[in-house]
């Protein structure tokens, strides 16, 4: 369930920006315990997220993504999600 807010979390990012954009760079790599994946859109978008299984129920989740809004202001979201939930930290500037 965890997992499956982060990825919700970093799809909204997409969604914000609400135009069309190409990809710039774009890798992923999945296994059974592990998991990475990132892109870049030609937007500024960008997003990158890692993770693993701590034990058979638990993924440790670490990740980040950035946008500009359409007013301007770059927004950067860094983020843990572990068995405690998701925790965020949010910057903004101009």
């Amino acid at each position: 369930m965890k997992f499956a807010i982060v990825v919700l979390a970093c799809l909204l990012a997409v969604a914000y920006a609400n135009e069309e954009a190409d990809v710039v760079k774009e890798y992923r790599e999945v296994n059974i315990e592990d998991f990475k994946y990132g892109y870049e859109l030609t937007n500024k978008i960008r997003a990158f997220q890692e993770g693993h299984l701590q034990d058979e129920k638990t993924w440790l989740v670490k990740g980040e993504y950035e946008f500009v809004t359409k007013d301007g202001k770059h927004i950067k979201v860094t983020y843990t999600a572990d068995e405690y939930g998701y925790h965020p930290k949010v910057e903004h500037s101009q």
